[in-house]
């Protein structure tokens, strides 16, 4: 038996080998075709071999970045999109490991179809991830499935997939009636030790995590060994859709992510407005993706400082992040912009580097930056304007902090002016004047405020929900 630094090196030698192997592939069609012709030597089964690592450098031969990639099939055919979240870097303390366990993640539909695929990621990792096997069914309840409705998901036919560094992977399309506004369980299988290095942290649901006991991602009734509240490497489900379906993405910070919400309750601002584009009749062909991301900022990534207690987890900037959770979204039609609040307030925080505080006018620079790669893409985009936030306090990671000052409230109110009066964009929202209090404006409206006076609870929502005008999606 090898000592162990003997087995490092060959551990890290099959980690290179299958980077290389990966690159190589994905740069020459030709030669990947001819590797797979030749290659029938990977199955689920292999998880359980001894030189794992080794035995998955050969898998990523047969099944990588043919099925892998960034994206870049995601608009072919008709599809739109059904459901999506954001990925987010992990917060560096508090990364969650899975190993021989299968993962039962619940997800809220916006629109209805009869085919779906899923898209899993892998951006934020830095090394490749191996999934098992996948599953698709409609939720009966809890973590448990109608048995009639799942279906297994394959990666270009193949039951088993391991996705590069910094990749995502579409999984093949399976027939599948899901009705709108309804629970999907998709069901992940992780063979080997995989730490959720690319997740989704403020799921506001509860999604399952199985015993260590192989793969359960067929099992109607789910062995539960805990649960968690975050959805770890999915991040999108789409559906087939006919000429007159079209995607929606709602881009924004904590407020359009559902903070302040009720958890598994799906009230957050853009599920108030799926729910009335199915009630509308005349746009029930329209999905709703919700790209919030907690802490995000227009212009900055999170803050890169060593005494930030979040690490990466804020997110990358929303001008950085934009092609990937927007314009690369299936059937992407309308986006609706809600984000800068967050640059307006983030130099309270001590971890805040100096050269990051923002004006007014540099948001709309950042707002123009994103207008045009929008239209550039035919892509309409809406603004929604920055509710108020006096009185707005932070109480967590050991911080204690108030946000409000008079002159971040200016700020807020140049760039509300801005997006009001400016004509720049294809549509406005006024979250503000929906939101703030009528008897004091700087503030949230008692009724729709959550304990932390810059979220909103479920009336706050709801209200948010409703006050877009659907006449905004006519024409399409």
């Amino acid at each position: 038996m090898p000592d162990e630094p003997t087995r490092r090196r060959r551990e890290a030698v099959s980690w290179r080998a299958l980077a290389s192997i990966a690159t190589a592939l994905a740069r020459d069609s030709r030669l990947r075709r001819n590797f797979q012709n030749d290659s029938e030597v990977f199955s689920p089964d292999l998880a359980s071999h001894p030189d794992m690592r080794t035995v998955l450098t050969i898998g990523c031969a047969l099944v990588v970045l043919g099925s892998a990639g960034h994206g870049s099939d995601r608009n072919d055919g008709r599809w739109i999109g059904t459901w999506a979240t954001a990925a987010q870097p992990a917060r560096p303390s508090a990364v969650q490991t899975f190993r021989n366990q299968t993962l039962r993640l619940i997800v809220h539909t916006s629109v209805a179809g009869t085919k779906v695929r899923i898209t899993v990621s892998n951006t934020f990792g830095d090394r490749p991830l191996a999934i098992g096997s996948a599953h698709i069914a409609r939720r009966s309840s809890g973590a448990d499935i109608d048995p009639a409705s799942d279906r297994a998901l394959t990666f270009r036919g193949r039951p088993a997939v391991i996705i590069p560094a910094r990749s995502i992977v579409v999984s093949d399309a399976v027939d599948l009636t899901v009705p709108a506004l309804s629970d999907v369980a998709i069901s992940l299988f992780f063979p080997q030790t995989t730490a959720a290095t690319t997740s989704h942290s403020l799921a506001l649901q509860t999604n399952y995590v199985s015993t260590e006991a192989g793969d359960m991602t067929a099992d109607a009734k789910f062995p539960i060994a805990k649960t968690i509240a975050f959805w770890p490497f999915l991040t999108g489900v789409d559906v087939a859709s006919s000429s007159r379906g079209a995607t929606i993405v709602a881009f924004g910070s904590s407020t359009t992510d559902g903070d302040g919400s009720t958890r598994d309750a799906n009230q957050r601002w853009p599920d108030v407005l799926a729910a009335r584009l199915q009630r509308s009749g005349q746009h029930a062909e329209l999905g709703v993706l919700n790209e919030g991301i907690i802490g995000n900022r227009l212009l900055f990534d999170s803050p890169r400082t060593a005494t930030n207690p979040f690490g990466p987890l804020l997110g990358q900037a929303g001008v950085t992040r934009f092609d990937r959770d927007v314009l690369a979204q299936p059937g992407v039609r309308f986006v609706f912009l809600a984000l800068g609040v967050n640059d307006i307030l983030f130099p309270e925080f001590p971890f805040t580097p100096p050269n990051e505080t923002v004006s007014a006018d540099t948001i709309i620079a950042g707002y123009r930056r994103l207008i045009a790669r929008a239209h550039n893409k035919s892509v309409r985009i809406i603004a929604t304007t920055i509710p108020p936030f006096e009185g707005a306090t932070f109480d967590a990671a050991g911080l204690n902090l108030g946000f409000y000052t008079p002159e971040r409230d200016r700020a807020r109110q140049a760039v509300n002016e801005w997006i009001r009066r400016s004509g720049a964009f294809d549509g406005v929202v006024d979250f503000d004047a929906v939101l703030r209090d009528p008897d004091r404006p700087t503030r949230l409206s008692p009724a729709y405020a959550s304990d932390d006076h810059l979220h909103v609870n479920d009336a706050g929502n709801v209200a948010e929900g409703n006050a877009i005008p659907l006449t905004l999606f006519d024409g399409r």
